[in-house]
């Protein structure tokens, strides 16, 4: 059996570095796109009212899977597992501040409800595996074994539209506690 811990980060990840690739998506609107969700819906964020936190990431690991070979070298690659239970973590704090969690990645559903699953995560997990909505926003993907993987990054998004870009995202999980400090400096 696999003995290695997805919730822990470790030590000399390399840091990633802002390559400019999300500066256009600030004040931008959601497209209307639907994206398969672990509930079994479709959701389109551009239609939702209030504030979204949306936070984007490669895939998740499994404890049951072989190691990711190279996984830890790639800049910014590490880390979703970690990223998501901050967000499960500080779930309460985002709700008080009147804002709806998302997750999305590249992953089929049924990996997305795995995750859900086992991490016991309190929102909903989106698939975006015909990178539908990251091609209409152009997001930064990566290669990894014949795979395309979407960058980690966390939008904010009020009404429709893109107020505020976390990217890059580093370390990984300390995102929902900067996500909660900014909305609590920038929202009413």
């Amino acid at each position: 059996m696999n003995t290695k811990n997805l919730l822990v980060l470790p030590d000399n990840l390399p840091v990633p570095e802002d390559d400019g690739a999300c500066v256009h998506l600030e004040g931008t609107n959601m497209p209307a796109i639907a994206l398969a969700s672990t509930s079994g819906s479709k959701v389109k964020l551009g239609f939702e009212d209030g504030i979204l936190v949306v936070y984007f990431y490669p895939m998740t690991g499994r404890p049951d899977a072989p190691p990711m070979v190279g996984w830890n070298e790639i800049p910014g690659a590490r880390g979703c597992t970690p990223q998501s239970c901050s967000f499960r973590d500080h779930h309460s704090d985002l709700l008080d501040l009147g804002a709806k969690v998302y997750g999305v990645s590249s992953q089929s559903p049924e990996d997305q409800k795995e995750a859900v699953q086992r991490l016991h995560l309190p929102f909903e997990l989106l698939s975006d595996s015909k990178f539908e909505l990251a091609s209409a926003l152009r997001l930064p993907t990566f290669e990894y074994n014949a795979l395309r993987l979407i960058k980690r990054l966390t939008l904010i998004i009020e009404n429709g539209a893109i107020r505020k870009v976390f990217y890059p995202v580093f370390p990984p999980n300390e995102n929902a506690a900067n996500v909660v400090a900014w909305l609590q400096q920038n929202t009413a």
